[in-house]
């Protein structure tokens, strides 16, 4: 099974999603926007509206710097579809300067609209194999956002109500823990499936982190020669989904991502499948709040089901089609955000990211960013491997996932649809 490149080598030497929205804040620079008086504007297109009000004061920081150059800040999330409205924006002519890529066929689809980014002081800064899918030809496309990992996040304080004295690390163990649960009159999973990404994108990764070789697989069904229909850990996340059902909160499909952590940082769910990308959420909402991570397991193999997976959500990288002044300003403020000691400390202490730079320390990332760090020094973490699927895979996926559990399909036809998505959009 192919692990994330970063497992134990790389972070152990350190340590989408409300409604679109836009903000603004004003900055500028004589070295970054041209002659002193000079005004840039900035466009900036994102999709993590967890940190959006984070972004906005780094802009404004950054403003009191650069009091020339102007920042549009505008974040797409919450089950609206990015990756479509970017390409609309281009479509239209708003290219802006700023946006985010996923890296590998994302990289390749948006190649000629990307700025090499290979010359900029943070590449060397990069923990070994994070440039990797956002490289092409031997040159660096995009700066890492941070690394996040997802699993079941969990109450701490609910699984002790409940009895419950070890984490459960294989299938049946998640089975048992969800019953302990509900007899203790305690909904055990917060259940987004409203949510496209939740299924598609993070849950299917799951069986297919978990092949012997990720990699040979997802080429196989490239050429053709493999099928996912059949596949035992695709049969098995599918039992991973029942069981989430049927231990969940009602209504899984008309729940989103709001109201899913709304509700598990109220203490109304015991966990939630999600990632470190919720612990600004979840402090809001809850402040202290004693919270853990587990593993998504899909079998009763406790050393193979007891990973997390840890990748790069996104990448920023700038267009090569606006003003010269606009590209260095954004190339500038990038640099910034993680070589200055303010943006250093904004990005661990107030994003909660766990830094992609060996340079940043890995301090007041949060209980679910420490307990992802532990992981990846143990060298138990999964890869993401949706960067490699066609384009619009993933929303099939869980379009797919989203009939059967509405019991519209069945198990057997959700699988095929998966191939039959496969086979359509792999052109």
């Amino acid at each position: 099974m192919k692990k994330f490149p970063l497992a134990a080598g790389v972070l152990s030497t350190s340590l989408l999603f409300a409604t679109a929205c836009s903000n603004e804040s004003t900055s500028g620079s004589k070295d970054s926007g041209g002659d002193e008086g000079d005004k840039v504007v900035v466009d900036i297109y994102q999709p993590k509206a967890e940190t959006a009000t984070q972004l906005q004061a780094l802009t404004d920081q950054y403003t009191k710097e650069h009091p020339n150059v102007t920042f549009s800040i505008q974040t797409v999330g919450d089950g609206n579809d990015y990756s479509t409205s970017l390409k609309a924006k281009f479509a239209a002519g708003e290219e802006p300067d700023i946006f985010t890529n996923g890296g590998n066929r994302a990289a390749q689809t948006w190649k000629d609209e990307l700025e090499d980014l290979s010359d900029q002081p943070w590449v060397k800064d990069t923990y070994e194999g994070v440039l990797d899918p956002i490289t092409m030809d031997g040159k660096v496309y995009g700066q890492p956002m941070n690394l996040e990992g997802y699993g079941f996040i969990y109450n701490k304080a609910l699984f002790k109500k409940a009895g419950i004295t070890e984490l459960p690390k294989t299938f049946s163990e998640l089975e048992t823990t969800a019953k302990k649960l509900k007899d203790a009159g305690i909904t055990p999973f917060g259940v987004g499936y409203a949510e496209l990404w939740i299924l598609g994108t993070h849950g299917v990764n799951i069986p297919f982190a978990h092949q012997e070789d990720s990699d040979a697989f997802i080429n196989g069904l490239n050429e053709g020669i493999a099928k996912i229909e059949g596949n035992e850990k695709f049969q098995q996340y599918i039992k991973l989904v029942d069981l989430t059902v049927k231990y969940g909160n009602k209504n899984p499909l008309t729940t989103d991502y709001n109201t899913q952590v709304a509700q598990f940082a109220s203490g109304e769910t015991a966990m939630m499948q999600q990632g470190n990308w919720t612990q600004p959420m979840i402090d809001q909402i809850t402040s202290n709040m004693d919270v853990g991570i587990i593993p998504m397991p899909l079998s009763d193999d406790a050393e193979a089901m007891d990973k997390l997976a840890v990748g790069v959500p996104e990448y920023w990288v700038v267009s090569n089609k606006v003003p010269e002044a606009d590209k260095q300003v954004a190339k500038d403020f990038l640099n910034w955000m993680v070589s200055s000691d303010e943006g250093k400390r904004a990005l661990v202490e107030e994003f909660k990211y766990i830094p992609a730079f060996k340079s940043i320390e890995a301090k007041g990332i949060g209980l679910l960013g420490e307990e992802l760090l532990k992981y990846s020094k143990e060298g138990k973490t999964l890869s993401w491997e949706w960067t490699k699927y066609p384009d619009g895979a993933t929303k099939e996926f869980g379009a797919a996932l989203q009939a059967y559990i509405g019991g519209q399909t069945s198990k057997e036809d959700v699988l095929k649809s998966f191939d039959k998505t496969w086979a359509q959009l792999n052109k």
